[in-house]
């Protein structure tokens, strides 16, 4: 092809996992429309965002993106994809005059049209339609991990949580059928991959469309497909996490003993104004099944701080519960209105500097638990599926435990894509580092055990 006709593409992605595997299925589809992926946006003809509007932060970071672009590369043609793209609509024109084209999370597959549409010299294409369940699997998808892959099986959420943006953006759930997702499972088993990621918005709110599956029993059948090593799931709601689920964990050594569940906050009186369908002791009372499972789940979270009206003593009971969990891991933020929530009327009198002070605190807070916790896998040998280099050392190997722990250690080029042990000599508040152990020395090693509750105090 003529270097001046070469068609070239760059998506920057912003937020979630689910975001991550959307930009997967835009660069199958512009795949099939004769572009090429490039490493940087100088280098691309087409750059689209994909965009993540859960904070204002990460909104804005687009626009400011865009301006840039605007200033230094005005003849790129520009895409917006994603949740500020469904959020913004027609207005991105208007803020944004160097955007092409808009398309909103379930509407990829209207991409080629889309894009044909682009190429014919119109300014402005935009679809943000939500009327049809065409918003799962793209039919090609450009997987960007080459051992792990990511499957959507639910999109959208039905609550009303006061503070969440996801409904407007994403729309109400829909889920696929356990029988196509587990098509899915065999097509990927086939392209060599042996872990996979389930995801939605709401995880465990998956509902069988034809009544064959709950969840737990799809990810029983997930970890049953031969060839499948490890399986992931995220996000989990608090209040549609069963019993089921730990059970099936502890049934199916395949699913990984970890589980991402954001409590938001450990007040109940805050949860009810976030309009949370659970108490701080019913949350509390899933962590207790949770941990009782003979595997030790780890257990990660999401946290506002600064809810519009949160008093000191609502904080202090956030701190208390985080103590109480013994997190392994925590995304904690200041609370940012979002357009279209209920909140976003809420009256809020915080100070700025005190919203900031209690979030450094309970990150400090949540810090001291990670390094303990972390210490405690010292001497311990754990199951990694080895990425490649380390990002900081390029000596050094580094790949990802079940309850999703960064191991880092030195061993042969060979290893990638491998499952290996390794034994934890010293550890960070983030990651591990160890000795990789041979085969013919695993009789002696120790089992992979994951995190204990600092405590289950209340």
């Amino acid at each position: 092809m003529n270097p001046k006709n070469r068609k070239t593409f760059y998506i920057e992605t912003f937020g979630c996992a689910m975001n991550v595997h959307d930009s997967e299925k835009v660069a199958g589809t512009l795949r099939t429309l004769g572009y090429e992926p490039v490493e940087s946006v100088e280098e691309a003809g087409f750059v689209f965002f994909n965009t993540c509007s859960i904070r204002e932060k990460a909104a804005e970071k687009v626009f400011s993106r865009l301006g840039v672009l605007r200033k230094t590369a005005p003849q790129k043609k520009v895409g917006v994809l994603g949740c500020v793209a469904q959020q913004e609509g027609t207005r991105f024109f208007k803020r944004a005059p160097n955007v092409n084209l808009v398309v909103g999370s379930a509407s990829y597959h209207n991409l080629p049209h889309l894009v044909r549409q682009v190429e014919a010299g119109l300014d402005q294409v935009i679809d943000t339609s939500q009327d049809d369940d065409h918003c799962f699997e793209t039919e090609i998808t450009q997987r960007l991990h080459p051992y792990r892959a990511y499957i959507t099986i639910i999109e959208g959420c039905n609550n009303v949580c006061a503070f969440c943006v996801v409904p407007f953006t994403r729309g109400p759930e829909r889920s696929r059928s356990s029988q196509q997702v587990l098509e899915d499972v065999l097509k990927l088993v086939d392209a060599g991959y042996t872990e996979v990621q389930l995801l939605g918005q709401n995880v465990n709110s998956y509902r069988d469309p034809l009544g064959r599956r709950t969840f737990a029993q799809l990810l029983g059948a997930v970890a049953e497909v031969p060839g499948i090593r490890r399986v992931r799931f995220a996000t989990s709601n608090p209040q549609n996490f069963v019993p089921e689920i730990v059970e099936a964990i502890d049934a199916h050594p395949a699913l990984c003993n970890a589980v991402h569940l954001p409590v938001q906050s450990g007040s109940s009186t805050v949860l009810s104004r976030m309009r949370r369908e659970y108490t701080r002791e019913e949350y509390l009372r899933k962590v207790a099944f949770i941990r009782r499972s003979p595997r030790e789940i780890a257990i990660s979270t999401d946290v506002i701080v600064a809810f519009p009206g949160e008093t000191e003593k609502e904080f202090e009971e956030t701190v208390s519960l985080v103590e109480a969990v013994g997190y392994q891991q925590m995304y904690s933020f200041i609370y940012s209105p979002r357009p279209n929530t209920a909140a976003q009327g809420f009256t809020d009198t915080l100070p700025a500097e005190e919203k900031s002070r209690r979030l450094a605190f309970l990150q400090n807070r949540q810090h001291e638990i990670q390094v303990t916790l972390a210490q405690r896998m010292i001497g311990r040998t754990v199951e990694v599926l080895v990425d490649g280099r380390s990002v900081k050392d390029e000596n050094t190997l580094s790949g990802r435990s079940a309850t999703n722990y960064v191991v880092n250690f030195n061993g042969p080029a060979s290893l990638p894509g491998q499952y290996v042990h390794v034994q934890i000599l010293r550890s960070g508040a983030n990651s591990l580092w160890g000795l990789l152990v041979e085969p013919e020395g695993r009789d002696n090693i120790l089992p992979d055990r994951t995190i204990e509750a600092i405590s289950m105090g209340t």
